[in-house]
């Protein structure tokens, strides 16, 4: 099959592009892995083998693949293996614990799993587990002889033995197949489903969002197009790539466009300002967090932002001496955006050449917004808060088994199908919109989503505990930050730092209370339930009681 057209459009599979940049650029760089390099000839074949052991263990058109790995060559492998098989990528977080993978899995259906080493403590112990195949990726084999700069230390732990448990298929053992001619994937229609993403509700059970490759080839189309990727772009991998923001705005995007993809294992300030001038980066897609911690290192970042020509992300708003700084010594804005898992990241993006600090921009191509009531979904004027809501193709199908969410998440408006995305916004007259607060109840910690209800079950369950509540407290660094205000039953002692340790096994390190405060009694609403508007409306006024005076 020829695909050498110039231009692959929306509609048709998003391993199309892959498969289009190795048949007419073999020897171009696709990806850069702290000195080790991959051409697009090379990932397409590794791609094409690891396809040919999926089919050998089964998989088939519609089945769903867990993906459970750090950023690494083999994440970019193992998720295009799966679309080559028409398989459907579960991505999973690599924070998440045993319990939270269970279910996830169980909900998914997923019986293969490819996973790296570190991460196999989390598919033992739960119901299921035992039935798995797991393929299982070592970083270190895709690591150069002599690192241009220090990789993380997890990339070089001694290697997992493998023939103690039958579920486990070594890598190279996998990838130790003919790749075949015939790519399923390849013929794959627009509306074959391909993602699905996890993500909470209020109640804090896991929903998944099923995407087709129609919405994860328009976010990918979109973002290479907005942000003029080229292929002789550098573009980052420092977002984590099983999440929307990295998984689009810099995999799929970059792929798309033919660009080189920078990966990084893990963040650390000083590894990326080597890495940004060996690979000559010019596009950065990352969270302030991670802007805020390579600024913190002075001069030294000079050479790395040299040729940054794109600082973008989101998830958290940027300070604004760093923002004054990058534009002072770089010329550079940060380009912020708003996405989520829902929508398979952007709905609304900032212009490259006349971006508002502080608003998410304008709606992205094919993409209608608008903020209602969220009473009654009548569409509000310019300047008043409501509910922001949007169409495009980008939306998902809908929550995985989930009619009862989807029931309230979309509605019909002028014929078109609108998603509710829970947050509170305005439109300004110029266009720009303004996220103003969350409808639902969430903490955003650097990006990630955490829902308080999921955190106060597990607490509930510590044997100390009478009572609990979690509210978001301001975090200078994260933006937010996750504080339980806990109550203790009568005659039980119990420290914070001994109830953090004793929830660490249960929950992903994001999700874990910074702050906890130990409280005689919780405020009750009529109903008798925890007022926690109340206590976070508190929270917030004690910030800005706290804020220093200008």
């Amino acid at each position: 099959m020829s695909l050498s057209q110039p231009h692959l459009g929306p509609d048709c599979s998003i391993l199309r592009n892959l498969a289009h940049q190795a048949e007419t650029r073999p020897q171009a760089m696709a990806i850069g892995y702290y000195g080790a390099d991959l051409s697009y000839g090379t990932l397409w074949d590794q791609v094409r083998r690891l396809a040919a052991a999926l089919l050998g263990l089964g998989v088939r058109p519609g089945d769903r693949v867990a993906v459970d790995l750090q950023n690494s060559p083999q994440y970019v492998i193992a998720y295009y293996a799966v679309l080559a098989v028409r398989g459907v990528v579960v991505p999973l977080n690599p924070m998440y614990r045993a319990e939270e993978v269970a279910a996830i899995l169980s909900d998914a259906g997923a019986q293969v799993a490819l996973v790296a080493e570190d991460l196999l403590d989390r598919f033992t112990g739960w119901d299921g587990a035992e039935a798995l195949t797991l393929v299982v990726a070592r970083y270190a084999d895709m690591l150069p002889a002599a690192p241009v700069a220090p990789p993380p230390a997890l990339t070089q732990a001694p290697a997992v033995g493998l023939d103690h448990d039958p579920r486990l298929i070594g890598w190279s053992v996998a990838l130790d197949r003919p790749a075949p001619d015939l790519v399923p994937g390849l013929t794959a229609p627009a509306g074959d489903p391909a993602v699905l993403p996890y993500t909470s509700g209020s109640t804090g059970r896991p929903k998944g969002c099923l995407h087709d490759h129609r919405s994860v080839m328009h976010t990918a189309v979109l973002q290479a197009e907005w942000y003029a990727m080229r292929a002789d772009s550098v573009i980052t991998a420092v977002q984590p790539l099983f999440h929307v923001a990295g998984m689009q705005g810099s995999m799929n995007a970059a792929i798309h466009a033919g660009a080189m993809l920078m990966i990084m294992t893990r963040w650390d300030a000083d590894t990326a300002i080597s890495l940004f001038g060996h690979y000559r980066v010019s596009f950065w897609n990352a969270p302030p967090t991670m802007v805020v911690d390579m600024m913190s290192r002075g001069a030294s970042v000079e050479p790395a932002l040299r040729r940054v020509e794109i600082l973008t992300g989101g998830g958290a708003a940027m300070p604004v001496p760093v923002a004054a700084r990058l534009r002072a010594e770089f010329g550079l804005e940060y380009i912020e955006a708003f996405g989520m898992s829902e929508t398979m990241s952007p709905t609304h993006l900032n212009p490259v050449r006349a971006p508002q600090a502080g608003t998410v921009g304008i709606p992205a191509q094919m993409t209608d917004a608008m903020i209602v009531d969220p009473e009654t979904l009548a569409p509000l004027p310019d300047g008043e808060v409501g509910e922001l809501v949007v169409s495009g193709p980008q939306l998902m199908r809908g929550y995985w088994n989930r009619p009862d969410a989807d029931a309230e998440t979309f509605f019909d408006h002028a014929g078109r199908r609108f998603l509710r995305t829970g947050d509170l916004a305005l439109r300004q007259p110029d266009g720009y919109y303004r996220i103003v607060d969350r409808l639902k109840r969430m903490i955003n910690a650097s990006g990630f989503k955490v829902w308080p209800t999921e955190v106060e079950h597990v607490i509930f369950g510590h044997p100390a505990v009478e009572g609990v509540c979690v509210i978001a407290a301001p975090d200078p660094y994260r933006g937010e930050t996750v504080k339980a205000l806990v109550q203790l039953r009568r005659g039980e002692a119990l420290t914070a730092e001994a109830l953090i340790g004793w929830l660490g096994p249960h929950l992903a390190r994001f999700k874990l209370p910074r702050q906890v405060e130990f409280v005689d009694s919780l405020p009750r609403t009529a109903s008798h339930k925890v007022d926690w508007r109340l206590l976070q409306e508190r929270e917030a006024a004690r910030a800005t009681d706290r804020a220093p005076r200008t």
